[in-house]
């Protein structure tokens, strides 16, 4: 918020605003004020811990030390390979193996990752888009396997492929084949998976790329309206998916206007599955995960980013989080460090068990300030969501979403530049304290073992079962069925996550930018 916007409240407030009277109750439509009566008094948000190191054996080994640490929810971070349909050994993949993740590439990879977890106690959420029907496969492959009946599995997988066209660019295929993915999980998950998120329609890498709050709800909401309209035109009743739509946002820095951001998306999310659809107050409720701002953090002064990291976790669960990862306060540096992560984690249970704040069921509620902000974000995101819709949607709307979140990006850096944002740190206070290296992994070293250990697993398959699998793969993708059972069969068969992905490359190619 401006010195600007902040001027134009105190003008503004005494003239004929008030608190709107519909507020309600925390767990009443249009919950505004929570999605649960009791909220964290009654059950704690999930404190769930991104994390992906270079190999399956490697992240597997910091889940369990998060996991001994009190984290009550996975969520795993995949290298840049495995996010493009890549196996460890293409072409393509060189040098990336393991450097923003955890490579996947098999069944074997799959397994380890999840080794001594509990697949029946422990829920995971995958952030994977592009490859998340291939993912959920080799999910379910080791739940099957491991004896956990499927309508007990408890995740997410984000499968928002739109903000990857909008925002971020791990994409693979043309538009129309993408979205019809998107469909199929969704439509075999409400079969199979009846306790898993489907999706989780996320603002975070929007807003990561320079949005401004407003322009994070209104672009998120209007994809998630997109996917909601997709599965009708599916088939899939509105009751058995709705309910398992989920959404995933950022958290900055000005605590008022973050708590207010996720209140009006709330709101508008719940007026618009009602109004649209006729959906039940169960299907109008918006549940969100929240990540600390990772573009928040700074090289310089590292250790300030442990105060960031607090006021954003603190805004997250004043406005009503579901679930919630901390940022270490190193991720400016390198993949943070144990001592980081933990130190994170420990942010989250402080403000659980210390702060007071998990009492109250929107404790900030009625406070002028919070709703002034609450319906200045929610005019202007309905007013961007109106935008869009004159457009014919989010799939029509990209290049605009694009442009629009360019164009606030560099009004931030200029502002920036000419001090009138301050960063501390880095554009005031600064300092001359050289950064303190920090040593990474081998990475060279690190991509030849899981190269070495790709070439084993292929030699002991039998390829004949191998390619029959691919096949009905890329026979369903000519037709209209649905592509995840015949994605199980080909994992089960030792059909890796690049040989499913060029199979559909085959039949559908990839998309490129205009």
């Amino acid at each position: 918020m401006s010195t600007g916007d902040r001027d134009s409240f105190r003008e503004r407030l005494p003239e004929g605003f008030s608190v709107r009277d519909d507020l309600g109750q925390p767990g009443s439509f249009p919950h505004t004020r929570g999605i649960y009566r009791s909220m964290y008094s009654g059950r704690l948000w999930t404190m769930r811990q991104y994390a992906g190191f270079g190999t399956a054996r490697a992240t597997n080994a910091r889940y369990r030390f998060l996991l001994e640490r009190g984290t009550t929810g996975l969520s795993v971070a995949f290298d840049l390979p495995t996010q493009m349909g890549y196996d460890s050994d293409a072409p393509m993949a060189v040098g990336e193996v393991g450097r923003a993740g955890v490579a996947i590439d098999t069944l074997d990879d799959m397994r380890t990752l999840l080794g001594g977890i509990d697949l029946a106690a422990i829920s995971c959420s995958m952030t994977i888009n592009a490859t998340a029907p291939i993912l959920l496969a080799l999910y379910t492959a080791v739940a099957d396997e491991t004896g956990v009946p499927r309508n007990e599995l408890r995740g997410t997988v984000q499968n928002d492929i739109l903000k990857e066209y909008i925002a971020r660019g791990t994409y693979i295929y043309p538009v129309a084949p993408s979205l019809r993915m998107v469909s199929d999980l969704m439509a075999f998950a409400a079969a199979e998976l009846p306790q898993w998120n489907t999706i989780s329609v996320s603002g975070y890498h929007i807003r990561e790329a320079g949005s401004t709050a407003a322009q994070e709800v209104a672009f998120t909401l209007a994809n998630g309206l997109h996917y909601v309209e997709r599965a009708l035109e599916r088939g899939i009743a509105l009751e058995d998916f709705a309910p398992r739509i989920s959404f995933f946002f950022a958290a900055h820095n000005d605590l008022f206007e973050e708590v207010a951001k996720f209140r009006a998306a709330r709101r508008i999310w719940s007026r618009l599955m009602r109004e649209r659809f006729g959906a039940s107050n169960r299907s109008c409720r918006l549940r969100f995960h929240t990540q600390t701002g990772g573009s928040t953090l700074t090289a310089q002064q590292p250790l300030n980013n442990v105060v960031r990291v607090a006021i954003q976790a603190l805004a997250s669960v004043l406005g009503g989080t579901q679930s919630l990862h901390t940022n270490g306060y190193d991720e400016a540096l390198a993949l943070p460090s144990g001592e980081a992560a933990e130190l994170a984690l420990r942010t989250q249970q402080i403000l659980a068990e210390e702060s007071g704040v998990a009492a109250w069921a929107d404790p900030l509620g009625g406070s002028f300030l919070l709703e002034y902000l609450t319906n200045s974000v929610e005019s202007e995101a309905l007013a961007q969501m109106s935008r869009i819709e004159e457009m014919g949607g989010s799939a029509a709307a990209i290049e605009y979403m694009r442009d629009e979140i360019h164009r606030a990006a560099y009004s931030h850096q200029l502002d920036v530049e000419s001090g009138d944002r301050v960063v501390v740190g880095v554009n005031r206070y600064e300092t001359e304290a050289e950064r303190t290296p920090m040593a990474g992994p081998d990475y060279r070293n690190l991509e030849r073992h899981q190269v070495s250990t790709l070439e084993s697993f292929r030699d002991e398959r039998d390829p004949g079962r191998v390619e029959s699998a691919l096949r009905r793969v890329r026979d369903t993708a000519r037709g209209d069925g649905n592509l995840l059972p015949p994605m199980i069969e080909a994992v089960k068969r030792s059909a890796t996550l690049g040989e499913v992905s060029d199979a559909l490359r085959a039949v559908w190619g990839t998309h490129s930018r205009s």
